[in-house]
């Protein structure tokens, strides 16, 4: 067992955001991003980015940016840091960060807790070379234009994030998720087209939409330019099969049990999208074989983040590495080969 992993089998005895918070600090004592690469195989392009490999951090982990250099050292492909927003808060009350052991699950209802733009934008401004990093925007509980927290932070980090994500599908800032619905959608995406510079823009959505929601929204996202669509977010829906205890918390579940909702998700967006627009599938990614299924399913990329709580962080490498192998296996020369064979 490696040290990183045997600090992982500890941080799992304490309280899970106490665990959270040690290991973004551990992370951010870390060197720099390594100069080992991903097997080559696993270099891909993704709305103009040149990904070493298709797996990324999901948002979530470094709200503030501050463990870049570690995050990168652990071979993820891009690194997501936020979700930030304009004005610091605190998010809402604790307990609001649950293991769902039995499960291999999370439920959190953290709402946006983060030390706001101006932190952000000071440690974006001060981040290792070699790691490709995505800004996640959220808005403010208390901003009644949410639209315009967004715009917000696509003015305030510009230059400074390789790509950005406008997050309208967190289910722990109330309105937030009302963003989905077209018209509001469309008021955001064209201030959004207005105030973004030559980065490209992701829209984050819910697992939970219906298969016309998601169709809706493709459209949305091709008719005011957004770059592509990371889905999914944390689920609303509890599976019957939890087990734990902790199963009847609020807040997004995320983790195992989220992996059919995702999949089925990612299945309404591929066939509303028709090879229009780049996905990036989220949701129980936890494996070379997941990433592999999401890819054929016609993912561009892949996102994880519950994972590493009971994987540990050496699980990155391990996805690479199986990833690389399978691809071959397939007779694939590279990751772009594999997405949309199984539609």
């Amino acid at each position: 067992m490696s040290l990183l992993d045997l600090g992982t089998d500890l941080l799992r005895r304490v309280d899970p955001e106490t665990a959270h918070r040690a290991a973004v600090r551990g992370l951010a004592l870390l060197p720099g991003a390594s100069s080992a690469k991903p097997d080559p195989i696993l270099a891909t392009g993704l709305a103009g980015l040149q990904l070493p490999s298709p797996v990324g951090l999901a948002a979530g982990l470094d709200k503030d940016g501050e463990a870049i250099g570690g995050l990168g050292r652990l071979g993820f492909g891009f690194v997501e840091c936020g979700s930030v927003t304009p004005r610091p808060q605190e998010g809402n009350p604790k307990p609001r960060l649950f293991r769902l052991s039995e499960d291999g699950a999370v439920i959190n209802r953290m709402g946006f807790n983060n030390r706001g733009l101006e932190a952000f934008a000071a440690r974006l401004s001060r981040r290792p070379l070699g790691v490709i990093v995505g800004a996640n925007l959220g808005a403010n509980k208390d901003t009644e234009d949410k639209a315009a927290d967004y715009v917000a932070g696509l003015k305030r980090l510009a230059g400074l994030a390789d790509y950005f994500t406008v997050n309208v599908s967190s289910p722990n800032t109330p309105g937030l998720r009302a963003l989905q619905g077209r018209e509001a959608l469309d008021d955001l995406l064209g201030r959004v087209a207005e105030a973004r510079g030559p980065q490209p823009v992701f829209l984050k959505i819910a697992p939970d939409l219906t298969a016309d929601e998601i169709g809706l929204i493709v459209e949305a996202a091709l008719a005011w330019g957004i770059d592509g669509l990371i889905v999914s977010n944390t689920t609303l829906e509890r599976p019957a099969e939890l087990t734990s205890p902790q199963r009847a918390e609020s807040g997004g579940l995320s983790g195992a049990p989220l992996k059919p909702i995702a999949r089925r998700a990612l299945a309404a967006a591929v066939e509303a999208a028709q090879g229009r627009l780049p996905l990036i599938s989220a949701g129980g990614i936890d494996s070379g074989q997941e990433a592999l299924t999401r890819l054929g399913m016609g993912a561009s990329a892949v996102q994880l983040y519950s994972a590493l709580v009971y994987a540990g962080p050496g699980l990155v490498r391990r996805i690479n590495a199986d990833l690389a192998k399978r691809l071959r296996a397939e007779g694939f020369a590279s990751v772009a080969e594999a997405v949309g064979t199984a539609c």
